[in-house]
């Protein structure tokens, strides 16, 4: 894994000079907390008693859509429309009651170092999470305390468009006050790394789920780590790199 090589070819790419890492934008699910799982069986849980044809491996493809998005492909393809905000909130409600009804979530392994080492190097943490859902969000604050003060939190309510539009992103930018040469994103799936990558911004995928590494480069993520573990390990070198070289 050829670090500087990885952040030079970004730099080559947009076409700037050089970058530094002021600001890391993050996923939760999957980056901050091991909770696709869950969220994939409470999705399934809640739409196939509808009688729409769904699978659970779609969901993790899904992971990083807003409420709207994800209820509103569903019933597409089943109906050939949205499906009205009523029932598009009904259905969320369910998805989360049937969240609260599986065990509980843990932190993503490794997680923890990573967000250390940001702030050990004074690298601003903005939350960028498709998720709405106020189970996970009500423990940011115990398990990553001091990391996602408010208003370094964008959640699925907050954007028009969710992953993989670049808003996202580039609401965190604007949060964090940066521009996209001066951030990394953080994520684990192919809809939130092309959000990084059409916002301009280097984006990291961490691999936590069952997709194949190569979706992830496909998807455009610059480099790809097998962990956050394995992230942390190589994060001090990647900060370095992206703030030493330049063309």
């Amino acid at each position: 894994m050829d670090i500087e090589k990885t952040v030079r070819r970004y730099i080559e790419r947009v076409g700037c000079a050089s970058m530094s890492c002021k600001a890391a934008l993050i996923d939760m699910d999957g980056v901050l907390y091991d909770s696709m799982p869950n969220h994939v069986e409470a999705w399934y849980r809640t739409i196939a008693p509808l009688g729409i044809d769904c699978c659970r491996e779609e969901f993790f493809l899904l992971e990083g859509s807003t409420r709207t998005r994800t209820i509103n492909l569903l019933f597409n393809r089943a109906y050939g429309h949205d499906a009205p905000e009523e029932v598009s909130l009904a259905l969320y409600a369910e998805k989360v009651r049937q969240f609260r009804l599986l065990d509980a979530v843990k932190p993503m392994p490794g997680a923890d170092a990573v967000i250390d080492i940001l702030l050990s190097h004074n690298v601003r943490t903005v939350l960028v999470t498709g998720s709405s859902q106020g189970t996970l969000l009500e423990c940011l604050d115990d398990d990553y305390p001091r990391a996602f003060n408010l208003p370094y939190r964008i959640t699925g309510e907050d954007v028009k468009n969710g992953k993989p539009s670049p808003e996202p992103y580039l609401m965190g930018l604007q949060r964090a006050e940066v521009l996209p040469n001066e951030a990394i994103v953080i994520e684990n799936a192919p809809l939130g790394v092309e959000a990084g990558v059409a916002a301009g911004v280097f984006t990291v995928a961490v691999n936590t789920g069952p997709i194949p590494p190569q979706a992830l480069y496909d998807a455009g993520a610059d480099i790809v780590f097998d962990s956050m573990s394995h992230f942390a390990t190589h994060l001090p070198q990647l900060i370095d790199a992206i703030n030493t070289v330049k063309l």
